[in-house]
């Protein structure tokens, strides 16, 4: 017999409550793979067993109706349970509990009969006005029993075109219990995500959206280029080659077979594609494949085997249930959270008997920079701006974050090149898929600028701070703040950082202005890389480690006997020339 988890049993309880002391219709949000087939069989279990009465689950695909039906025949084995779907070829109508697809009932109330509860699973998909199947079978059933309760089940409570679907107007009206994401998997629950670092970040500013999402057509000319797929894939085929079950999303049918093709030339394995065009028999027969599973090719004993890659479209998101993927692959950008978060999900399960530890998310769409952590998406409500503000952007020249409109940055003058050709990295995204998500990279320094920083609008008398400015790449900087004029702790941890670069002799400045003019004077070594530490969800990287070169040697300031290297002598558009003059970095802690 099953026995729910805690967390399931408290979503029960949430609903009985919310049920007992509201007149409007729940919602319960559970991340995939956190078991909602076990709520709903709960649910069902005690609405026939306890109160005598007669439940419908409802649901979109057909292995949401297996999956639903089974965890509830398991759970109370004596409780009759129909099933009313054309794709499993069962139309039953009188029992207590019905598992039904809404495609096949949604003109049907009437042939069903009444139900006193109504859950719906991936509760998402239920449209927020006009006609849709979900509405139109809903009003039916009401008008057969006014007193009927809708329950909804989701792992996205949201949709495409942004809103909340719990809304005093619409068919569910709250959220009565939200398990977290990143909750269940410190608990154990679900299996941790990691992302690695590519070599590049995506490119998407010129895909246009139409209806909530970018348009299909621009999506697919720009990641189905020959030059883009072999990239990527030499890529994915080298991240992957210690995992076992790699699940690639893809942006059209011909991409699809593209990215397929170009996957199965660099490992030497088969790559299986699924799309809305694949047969039912053969889309179960890969599917088993990808799960692990040995399948006769012939009469002859001829067996295919277990499939490490598998790609799709638009199809493998919602109701796909493969445990042991352990590598999701993102090779297309969504402006849906929703989509971002079901996508994700398919690596979220546990799977113990595969050894899987983690899953490792690959995001080639620049999902996780536009979305942010998928376990802090919020999303913004209809109307407000007029379908979204357009995103911000940093100015390479002076780091300032500025509306996305400008053709030339206010605060420095920076003009902004014209848009790259490319629309996809070739390579996967470093942002971290969760919150706290802790990421190191290294980076050659090809140029260091020293400045004197002051927080605007400070007193006079606050202490500045020295701001040290490491050129990474073309307009590309990572930067860094000392505290000379501070005392305790930052006193303390700028004195050490001196000391560890300061020529032999060279005294400990008391001022930011004292400390730039060393700097300047060339009495600091220079770093030959960095390592930068970044937490998905904070606002700011850190710095945190150095390879230097060999400390100078000391001399009296000002003394320009030595030979100038022009690598020391910062540019007219250095970040040390401008200054600093943004509200971001007035938010820094000093």
């Amino acid at each position: 017999m099953i026995v729910p988890r805690p967390y399931q049993s408290e979503a029960v309880e949430a609903v009985y409550n919310h049920l007992r002391t509201k007149d409007n219709n729940p919602c319960v949000v559970l991340p995939t793979g956190t078991g909602k087939s076990i709520v709903i069989a709960k649910i069902v279990s005690d609405a026939v067993k306890h109160w005598n009465g007669r439940a419908l689950i409802l649901a979109h695909v057909k292995e949401l109706l297996e999956q639903n039906a089974g965890k509830i025949k398991a759970l109370c084995p004596d409780i009759p349970i129909g099933i009313f779907s054309a794709g499993l070829k069962s139309r039953d109508t009188s029992e207590a509990v019905i598992v039904a697809g809404i495609q096949s009932v949604y003109d049907k109330a009437c042939d069903l009969g009444a139900f006193d509860v109504i859950i719906v699973d991936e509760a998402h998909l239920i449209a927020p006005d006009g006609d849709g199947m979900y509405r139109t079978f809903l009003k039916d059933m009401k008008i057969i029993n006014p007193h009927v309760r809708v329950i909804g089940l989701t792992a996205t409570p949201f949709r495409l075109k942004g809103g909340l679907i719990c809304q005093p107007e619409n068919i569910l009206n709250e959220v009565c219990y939200e398990a977290g994401l990143k909750e269940m998997i410190a608990d154990g629950y679900l299996s941790p995500l990691i992302s690695k670092a590519g070599r590049a970040e995506a490119k998407l500013d010129d895909l246009h959206i139409r209806g909530g999402e970018f348009i299909a057509d621009e999506v697919s000319s720009a990641m189905n280029t020959d030059e883009l797929v072999t990239s990527a894939c030499r890529e994915i085929v080298e991240l992957t080659r210690d995992r076992k079950s790699v699940l690639i999303f893809t942006t059209s049918v011909d991409h699809c077979r593209h990215v397929a093709e170009k996957i199965a030339a660099f490992s030497g394995k088969e790559c299986a594609i699924v799309t809305g065009d694949t047969n039912p028999s053969e889309r179960a027969e890969i599917i088993d494949r990808f799960k692990g599973k040995v399948i006769p090719a012939d009469l002859f004993g001829t067996l295919k085997p277990p499939l490490k890659f598998l790609a799709n479209v638009n199809v493998l998101t919602t109701g796909f249930d493969a445990p042991n993927t352990d590598c999701v692959v993102l090779l297309r950008p969504t402006n849906s959270a929703g989509l971002l978060v079901q996508m994700i999900g398919r690596g979220t399960r546990l799977s113990p008997e595969t050894s899987k530890q983690n899953c490792l998310v690959l995001d080639y769409g620049g999902n996780i920079l536009r979305h942010g952590p998928v376990d802090m998406i919020r999303v913004k409500e209809p109307g407000a701006g007029k379908g979204g503000d357009a995103p911000a952007k940093k100015c390479p020249q002076c780091l300032a974050l500025i509306h996305a409109a400008y053709s030339a940055c206010p605060e420095c003058g920076y003009v902004f090149p014209p848009p790259e050709t490319s629309n996809i990295s070739r390579t996967a995204s470093s942002a971290g898929v969760l919150s706290g998500q802790v990421d190191y990279t290294d980076y050659e320094v090809q140029g260091t600028y020293y400045a004197v920083h002051e927080k605007r609008y400070a007193d006079p008398d606050t202490p500045k701070t020295m701001r040290v400015d490491y050129q990474i790449g073309f307009n590309d900087f990572k930067s860094e703040w000392v505290c000379p004029e501070h005392t305790g702790y930052a006193h303390g941890k700028f004195e050490k950082w001196w000391r560890e670069r300061a020529a032999l002799g060279c005294p400990v400045p008391k001022t930011a202005h004292e400390a730039v003019s060393l700097a300047n004077e060339g009495l600091l070594a220079e770093p030959e890389s960095i390592t930068v530490k970044t937490v998905a969800g904070e606002k700011f990287d850190r710095i945190t480690g150095w390879r230097l070169k060999e400390r100078p040697i000391m001399r009296e300031p000002g003394d320009d006997s030595r030979e100038i290297d022009s690598e020391f002598d910062p540019p007219s558009n250095s970040p040390a020339d401008l200054g600093v003059a943004q509200d971001d970095l007035d938010e820094i802690p000093f």
